[in-house]
């Protein structure tokens, strides 16, 4: 048998191991572009006990995962259920995971440009490229200490979290906008303005 070099070994399937049948499903996927979850509905399974921590560290059983292949390879199968959930899903089974925070964290941007036409992109922890646009949207929420995270769309309902670095170099490249008599902090990049806190509310986590 000729093994395909592009994908990492896959855990050994067993008769109790999610994990394993996740990785059987997932060896007969194709190997190129991301598998359409969004058109899968196989019946529910249970939780598995996977834990996406708040920092993109996945956990399997308490113990993190340290085969990055893997990592990205099961985070081409998640999905954001319309009851908030986040799941791993295949063609044959559902399971639920745990996520602490967002299943992403976006650790590298890109910009180039200026004002309006300026481009924004980020790279996230499993190596997805996404632009800041219309379709990946960006967002902020406040923490619990008064600060303000933000947050870019990068599929369906999954988003990534920035890291406090590129938090840091996003309000560096923010300007400030008057929209319906309220002044804004926001971005300009792909052709418009990006709102993203007032500036009376602005206070980014430190």
């Amino acid at each position: 048998m000729t093994t395909d070099p592009t994908r990492p070994e896959l855990p050994t399937p067993t008769t109790d191991s999610a994990l394993g049948r996740l990785g059987a499903a997932l060896g007969d996927l194709p190997t190129r572009g991301l598998p359409p979850v969004e058109l899968w509905h196989p019946k529910h399974c249970g939780t598995i006990d996977i834990r996406i921590a708040a920092d993109g560290t996945w956990f399997h059983e308490g113990a993190p995962i340290r085969r990055p292949a893997l990592v990205k390879l099961f985070s081409t199968i998640l999905r954001r259920e319309p009851d908030g959930s986040t799941v791993l899903v295949t063609p044959a089974e559902r399971m639920t995971i745990r996520v602490d925070d967002a299943p992403f964290v976006a650790v590298e941007m890109a910009v180039d440009g200026e004002g309006e036409l300026r481009r924004i992109g980020f790279r996230t922890n499993v190596d997805d490229l996404v632009p800041l646009d219309d379709d990946h949207p960006i967002r902020f929420e406040q923490d619990g200490s008064g600060g303000f995270k933000p947050y870019v769309k990068v599929r369906g309902g999954l988003w990534a979290l920035l890291t406090r670095a590129l938090t840091y170099d996003l309000v560096d490249l923010a300007e400030e906008r008057e929209i319906d008599g309220r002044d804004w902090l926001g971005l300009a990049a792909g052709g418009r303005f990006h709102p993203i806190v007032r500036t009376a509310d602005l206070k980014v986590a430190g």
